[in-house]
């Protein structure tokens, strides 16, 4: 009789997964790095050309809910005026977006910042676009389970409609996303967003720089 026992198949699943994840991982710590060395010069460029444009400070260190909804700074170039009213308040965001803001999220360079929030584990190349921390009291339970895996550079949104899409759509293709989440589906949204870049589809919705305010 043989003494070997197999294990649980729960013990199996979760190794699998563990697995996965630690794959995934790999691949976001390289990737960031190739793409920090590739896009090196051109992050430089576009440095120089905020700096000149709009002045300081051309790196913003954006508060956004990461996994388990742990708030983190995302790194962004500036891509907005600081341009006020009479009463000293900020225009709409639509108002304060000059030429160059618009060419920088036209081919989202303004979002390679975030390739050092990637490598430093606080986002992945491909997950659930982080939001605003405001928004957190407004999700569904449902739509909060968005928050259970890391936050992406691009995801199942950024391809299937970016801004162009409801929030409801939205939301829905993030929580799909982490049920449905493997390496292969990474694969086909990274893929998928390059083409999306080219295009230059869906940057905003209609009448907004981005996107309406989500109110649950």
């Amino acid at each position: 009789m043989s003494s070997k026992r197999s294990l649980p198949a729960s013990a199996v699943d979760g190794s699998v997964v563990s697995v996965r994840a630690g794959a995934k991982r790999l691949i976001d710590v390289v990737g960031s790095v190739v793409g920090l060395v590739v896009f090196g010069l051109p992050m430089l460029v576009v440095a120089v050309l905020i700096r000149w444009r709009m002045g300081s400070p051309v790196l913003l260190p954006a508060p956004r809910p990461g996994l388990g909804g742990r708030v983190f700074a995302m790194y962004k170039f500036r891509t907005m005026h600081d341009v006020r009213d009479a009463q000293g308040e900020l225009l709409p965001d639509e108002e304060r977006i000059g030429r160059l803001g618009r060419i920088l999220r036209a081919w989202s360079l303004d979002e390679l910042p975030q390739l050092l929030n990637v490598l430093l584990g606080d986002m992945s190349l491909v997950g659930p676009r982080p939001l605003l921390v405001e928004y957190l009291d407004r999700y569904t339970p449902e739509q909060a389970r968005r928050h259970d895996v890391r936050p992406g550079m691009t995801g199942w949104t950024q391809v299937a409609g970016r801004n162009s899409i409801s929030w409801d759509d939205k939301l829905r293709l993030d929580v799909r996303y982490v049920d449905e989440w493997s390496l292969w589906l990474d694969a086909k949204i990274l893929v998928r967003t390059v083409l999306q870049v080219l295009t230059r589809k869906g940057v905003s919705a209609p009448g907004h720089a981005t996107m309406p305010e989500f109110d649950g």
